[in-house]
């Protein structure tokens, strides 16, 4: 029997609560204020189920759009079962919610770094060659400052908890371990398919990028960084896929380390009952998997995984 490939399995933090997501499916897991663990399951459809995941580049845009809306879904769902409350964030809605965050997140991480480093060029005497190269730092901490001064809230420390339960669930599974809340606690709070190392990537490959462009007139440059983020972040997308997939290699390991580090600021330690949360969602996720492709029923996953 042929072995059987893993497919690359993800997820993200929700408000007190873990998302997991596999090739066919999706599952959510959270805390109730009374202490039980609410789930909520779904088969994937759209560009996950299409030939167009195959397509380098154009799959990283379309999964990862794919992949906001569902991750502001979740979060909806997630804080409704906080409050009780019956509104739900959908259609029209949802995307209205999420294009004006990515909107408002590139005026302020893109277009304000490039105006202000245009009309301090002349004055200070920078050559627009240099100017860019300083746009692209002034970026870079700025992302870095605002990931550090969200994570002293603390409603997000309790996020970045269960982002750290998440990450480590994962890893306990791709090394094969038991998935239980001791086992998987000794494990790695750091991923290579995380997505505060794309952020990262993002930044730097935007740094470059814009960097090579040279001068332009002010329209021209904001402009430029409009069009430019999605070939820049399908660019990245690709590049956090290779690698994660060769992250046994040494040079690789030390290209991914300033990423892996910039995941210290959006992972804590989780305790026992967080890893539970996060456990029952991967499982869920992972229920609902085999149900849909029966290959997964026939072969074992890794030694030590129970299901």
């Amino acid at each position: 029997m042929d072995e059987l490939k893993l497919p690359s399995y993800g997820g993200q933090a929700i408000i007190e609560g873990v998302l997991m997501r596999g090739e066919y499916a999706i599952a959510a897991c959270m805390r109730a204020p009374d202490g039980n663990i609410t789930i909520q399951k779904e088969k994937l459809t759209g560009v996950y189920t299409s030939s167009i995941k195959k397509i380098p580049f154009l799959r990283g845009l379309l999964i990862l759009w794919d992949a906001l809306g569902l991750g502001v879904k979740y979060l909806t769902i997630s804080a409704n079962v906080q409050t009780g409350e019956d509104e739900k964030l959908e259609g029209f809605s949802l995307y209205a919610t999420l294009g004006f965050s990515l909107a408002l997140s590139i005026v302020i991480f893109f277009l304000v770094p490039a105006a202000a480093i245009h009309w301090l060029q002349n004055p200070l005497g920078i050559d627009p060659w240099t100017g860019n190269l300083l746009e692209g730092m002034v970026r870079l901490i700025l992302i870095i400052l605002y990931i550090w001064g969200i994570g002293q809230i603390p409603d997000i420390k309790r996020v970045f908890t269960y982002h750290g339960a998440e990450h480590k669930t994962i890893n306990a599974f791709e090394a094969g371990a038991e998935l239980d809340p001791k086992t998987v606690k000794r494990y790695s709070l750091e991923h290579p398919r995380c997505g505060t190392s794309f952020i990262l990537i993002v930044m730097v490959f935007s740094l470059v990028g814009f960097a090579l462009i040279g001068p332009l007139p002010l329209g021209m440059r904001l402009l430029s960084r409009i069009i430019l983020i999605p070939i820049i972040a399908g660019i990245a997308y690709e590049y956090i896929r290779w690698t994660s997939k060769n992250i046994n290699n040494p040079v690789v390991r030390i290209l991914s380390k300033p990423s892996m580090a910039m995941q210290k600021l959006t992972t804590r330690e989780p305790s026992n009952e967080i890893l539970e949360v996060a456990i029952s969602a991967f499982k869920s996720m992972y229920e609902l998997e085999m149900e849909i492709n029966p290959k997964f029923k026939s072969q074992p996953l890794a030694e030590g995984i129970t299901v």
